[in-house]
């Protein structure tokens, strides 16, 4: 078969899976759509002391991704080899990758403090995207009958669905990379030069205590105030800036990751066959782009964090 017959054949495959679920042979193909919600479903309660807890499906996604990565490194790291085997290898390529990324922005010094953050979202994170993708996240779920007084029926509920359509644990992860990235700070700069970068009243205090600013005169002096309030200014900015970090990685993860499955739902229902695959591999990358992208930048705010801008200065 020449390439324009496998042109022609490839796209006659792609018409009739278009066409055939719409056909009376075409119906034993189709599948019920879930509700279309932002919040996850409670799939069970699991008694506490005094207390339900509750379990949703992106919880119960949550912790098979945990299992997975837990169980992987146990396996691939028990019996360590010189010839390693293919999972062992698998993860020394991963690790290997992750850690020259880590210390080529970081620093080795850094870098090994920062890595197994940054090793840890980028893995969880690609897992619970990516898990999202497996045939039955979606249209495999309980039947649940609609509360009186809403619309009669029933409702699929999915068993599985990927934690990164679940804004709690978007917004949990945003929290750990925001607050390790101050806790880092902290450390490297101390609390006091820490927090300097956001409240700065050095000049401020220069300009009302005049022993601290002998050398500075009339112009110097409202010079020195000028800069002094441009200094809380630029650290008001800051503060905002940490804040809106927070809610930037919640709702990226969150709104990639969710409206892709949405729209592999909707390709799932309407077209079963190959229409859906293109979709499919374009989601895959997303995810991993997702991933990196949510690993990458908590590495960045870190070693920004962690790097000193003070400037000696002479008035």
């Amino acid at each position: 078969m020449n390439r324009r017959r496998r042109v022609y054949f490839l796209i006659a495959l792609i018409l009739i899976g278009i066409i055939f679920p719409y056909t009376p042979w075409g119906a034993f193909l189709r599948v019920e759509l879930p509700e279309i919600v932002l919040a996850p479903e409670i799939l069970f309660h699991f008694p506490v002391t005094g207390f339900e807890f509750p379990v949703s499906n992106t919880l119960l996604t949550s912790w098979i991704v945990m299992a997975i990565l837990i169980l992987g490194s146990f396996l691939g790291t028990r019996r360590m080899k010189l010839l390693p085997s293919r999972l062992q290898n698998l993860l020394e390529v991963a690790i290997e990758a992750i850690l020259s990324l880590v210390n080529s922005v970081a620093g080795e010094e850094r870098g090994k403090k920062f890595f197994p953050v940054v090793a840890t979202i980028f893995l969880y994170v690609l897992l619970s995207n990516w898990l999202g993708l497996v045939p039955g996240f979606g249209p495999i779920g309980l039947k649940e009958t609609v509360p009186p007084g809403e619309e009669a029926g029933e409702i699929l509920i999915p068993i599985f669905r990927s934690p990164s359509t679940d804004i709690n644990m978007a917004l949990a992860l945003a929290l750990v990379s925001v607050g390790l990235t101050q806790v880092y700070g902290m450390q490297a700069l101390g609390v006091g030069g820490y927090i300097g970068k956001f409240i700065n009243l050095r000049r401020i205090i220069q300009f009302f205590i005049p022993g601290k600013d002998k050398k500075a005169g009339g112009r110097g002096r409202i010079g020195l105030l000028i800069q002094g309030l441009l200094d809380l200014f630029i650290g008001a900015i800051e503060l905002v800036s940490e804040a809106a970090k927070i809610l930037s990685f919640t709702f990226r993860l969150l709104g990639n990751i969710f409206a892709g499955e949405v729209v592999l739902l909707i390709m799932a229902f309407f077209a079963p066959f190959f229409l859906p695959l293109i979709f499919f591999a374009f989601e895959t990358f997303v995810g991993f782009i997702q991933a990196f992208i949510f690993a990458v930048l908590t590495l960045v705010f870190m070693t920004l964090a962690t790097t000193s801008h003070e400037i000696e200065e002479g008035y």
